[in-house]
């Protein structure tokens, strides 16, 4: 009986994932930040009706966090009054052409994603794009593309001056990249364990990571409404992207963070984002 229930389980748990049914509320617990409330789905997306720019931190391997995220942008397409698109950190900018086709029908899933370089964890975010697909939601590939992030990690940002302005203009984001300072440094640093990287370039590259996102969403956003989805270290806090979205915007922005957690700390996770989202193993 036992190992009955067990395969049961796999299988409705496999066909959540596969069909992008809702988690149960059960799993996962949402608060507004701003007023200290837990509140249901419902009353999420009703406080998103004002934005323009969405922006999810997740963190990459949250199962449920990446069906709650397939819901966000079904509820957000059909809030939508005008265009819509969607915003990904997990494809670079020069595979938008490969992501163009793919969404148009002209290529297979396969060659899609080999050409595309998609993530390991692809099946986390394959029912988004092929919701995207199958609605007509252009996907924005937002995050700038390994080689060059490598360039600056080898040496700095100034190692990008040798590239063509073509290549620039094509793939990254418009020059001089500002280097945040402050809370966001200090908790890059944090994450390193405290000890401090010969020049910062490591830091530098993640800047170009953040100011490519930040200026592709804001391309993105002179026409369509946007829902864009990132690591939360990306978001968290306001900063980041985050920071270089609304430092340069004065369209309505809201904020997510999204992590599997026990409870809700209020003195430790208001401060991450407009709203919180915990969700439960």
């Amino acid at each position: 009986m036992k190992q009955y229930i067990l395969v049961l389980f796999c299988f409705f748990s496999i066909n959540q994932c596969v069909f992008g049914q809702t988690p149960p509320e059960s799993v996962f617990e949402i608060y507004n930040t701003k007023t200290g409330n837990k509140i249901n789905w419902n009353e999420l997306v009703s406080n998103l009706d004002s934005a323009d720019i969405i922006l999810w931190g997740e963190e990459h391997n949250d199962s449920i966090g990446h069906l709650l995220q397939l819901d966000m942008l079904k509820a957000l397409h059909k809030s939508s009054k005008g265009k819509f698109a969607f915003s990904m950190e997990m494809f670079e900018t020069d595979v938008q052409p490969v992501m163009n086709e793919y969404l148009a029908g002209w290529i297979s899933e396969k060659n899609f994603k080999k050409e595309s370089r998609s993530w390991n964890n692809y099946k986390d975010y394959e029912g988004m794009v092929n919701y995207a697909k199958a609605s007509g939601i252009p996907v924005i590939c937002a995050n700038s593309p390994a080689r060059y992030t490598n360039m600056v990690t080898r040496g700095t940002l100034k190692a990008l001056d040798a590239l063509p302005k073509a290549t620039k203009k094509a793939y990254l984001p418009p020059f001089p990249i500002d280097t945040l300072s402050g809370r966001y440094s200090e908790k890059f640093l944090e994450i390193l364990g405290g000890h401090l990287v010969p020049n910062m370039h490591l830091y530098q590259s993640q800047n170009l990571w953040d100011a490519t996102m930040s200026h592709n969403i804001l391309q993105a956003a002179k026409k369509h409404r946007v829902f864009h989805i990132n690591g939360r270290f990306h978001t968290d806090e306001y900063e980041g992207t985050a920071a270089r979205v609304l430092r340069k915007t004065k369209q309505p922005v809201r904020t997510i963070s999204c992590f599997n957690a026990e409870t809700y700390d209020a003195k430790e996770h208001q401060k991450l984002a407009d709203f919180v989202i915990i969700t439960k193993k």
